[in-house]
């Protein structure tokens, strides 16, 4: 009887193993590319970091061609042209579509409910295992008289 709540322990940290590695990827992805960093980033600070802009192509996709080459795609896989005021120059800096948050949250929210049907299928396995435990005993108690 032991044996079956060890297995019942051993699949619930399984599953809340995969649970923590779901949200990582989920939650984390973007950010870990943007840990990395090199020394010649920081030697080049682009113009619009330090001077005022306008923006003069709005957020659009990168193909793969520009996610290898730029490091502005390599991000979000989104860039958008600016022209910074002073020096007259013409840069790409990485921002956020809307289609890709709205991917985001759907992935989000799927998973969520996926979570959510996997935990409420625990919950009636381990109920049934703990009812049939529960009758067992009982069943025992009534035989021993």
């Amino acid at each position: 009887m032991e044996s079956d709540c060890r297995i019942s322990v051993k699949s619930v940290v399984f599953y809340m193993l995969l649970w923590s590695w779901l949200c990582l990827r989920v939650y984390c992805a973007p950010g870990l590319s943007k840990a990395s960093t090199s020394m010649m980033e920081a030697m080049a600070t682009p113009c619009w970091q330090v001077e005022e802009f306008v923006v003069s192509a709005e957020c659009f996709q990168c193909n793969t061609f520009q996610q290898k080459l730029w490091r502005e795609c390599s991000s979000t896989g989104y860039v958008e042209k600016i022209n910074c005021t002073k020096s007259n120059k013409d840069e790409y800096k990485s921002c956020r579509s809307i289609q890709m948050e709205e991917h985001l949250f759907w992935k989000f929210e799927g998973t969520m409910m996926a979570l959510t049907l996997l935990f409420a299928f625990l919950v009636v396995l381990r109920q049934r295992a703990l009812d049939r435990l529960a009758s067992e005993k009982v069943r025992k108690q009534i035989e021993s008289l």
